[in-house]
């Protein structure tokens, strides 16, 4: 596997995170409408609070989100974004150095973070929701996700297209994301894919299935991969007869996770940091990269 690093400065210091080993990015929502933990942070304090204990239970990078993408979420205002994830971002830093993502499409949310202290940016719109964006990545040189969806807003739909060959699909918006930085001025080393998966893809849960199955067709792109399968609606029926809710699909999410780190991903998103943790600790056994005792 290619040995991939993301770097930025902060306060003229460098900062790195190495991919070599797997890592854990801890989500945070601090929305009321999040499609699995909406409303369990209303308030920064406590929002920073579980980022600082996810990150003692071994996550490398929180991402921050203040405004949900699933389908049936509400958009928020620009305003409404920034009081809900700049507190939280700057609390935070003032006690941490972990690796810091907010989770936006919008640019000035975005820089406004980086200016807090974020070390990263996850647009779940890939450069096609804020027009400004790509040249803010560019002039900050900071680490970015750039995530497939079938959907150019912010919000993904209950729509299910069907794709010929969905890793062909998802291979050439990558393709034409990546030209799209390269003309911006966007260092591709700094750049993260994530297959997007679930609703994002489609309300067909098979093509999520299949994009995870042939996960090592897009790890050829030259960018490290972030896979997200937590909690996802595809996860749903893998027990047949049983719709799991998102609360009860923490096997079918980690089972997913351990698969994504096996099959070419560098780092996955997850909302059960401690499970995951876990699960990694023991691969890391099976593999004798780290002692079992």
């Amino acid at each position: 596997m290619t040995a991939f690093c993301l770097s930025t400065h902060r306060n003229g210091k460098p900062r790195r995170l190495d991919l070599g080993t797997p890592r854990v990015m801890a989500v945070l929502n601090v929305t009321p409408d999040s499609f699995s933990d909406g409303g369990r942070f209303p308030e920064a304090r406590p929002a920073w609070e579980e980022a600082l204990r996810m990150e003692t239970s071994g996550a490398e990078v929180i991402d921050i989100g203040g405004e949900s993408s699933g389908p049936g979420s509400l958009g928020v205002t620009l305003q409404e974004e920034l009081d809900r994830v700049i507190p939280v971002v700057q609390e935070l830093r003032a006690r941490s150095e972990v690796w810091i993502s907010v989770d936006t499409w919008r640019a000035e949310v975005a820089r406004t973070a980086l200016e807090a202290g974020a070390d990263m940016v996850n647009d779940v719109t890939a450069l096609r929701g804020d027009p400004h964006m790509g040249a803010l990545l560019a002039q900050s040189s900071c680490p970015a996700v750039l995530m497939y969806s079938k959907d150019p807003s912010a919000r993904t739909t209950r729509e299910s297209p069907d794709y010929p060959d969905v890793v062909a699909q998802v291979r050439t918006f990558f393709q034409e994301r990546l030209q799209l930085a390269a003309e911006l001025g966007i260092r591709q080393e700094n750049l993260m894919l994530d297959p997007g998966l679930g609703f994002f893809v489609s309300g067909n849960p098979s093509f999520s299935f299949e994009l995870l199955r042939r996960l090592p067709e897009l790890a050829t792109l030259g960018c490290s991969l972030l896979v997200g399968t937590s909690r996802k609606s595809f996860l749903a029926g893998v027990l047949p007869g049983h719709h799991l809710a998102p609360s009860e699909r923490l096997v079918p999410s980690l089972t997913a996770a351990l698969w994504a780190w096996l099959h070419g991903a560098q780092v996955v998103r997850v909302h059960d940091v401690d499970e995951t943790i876990l699960m990694r600790a023991t691969l890391q056994a099976l593999q004798g990269k780290a002692p079992a005792f």
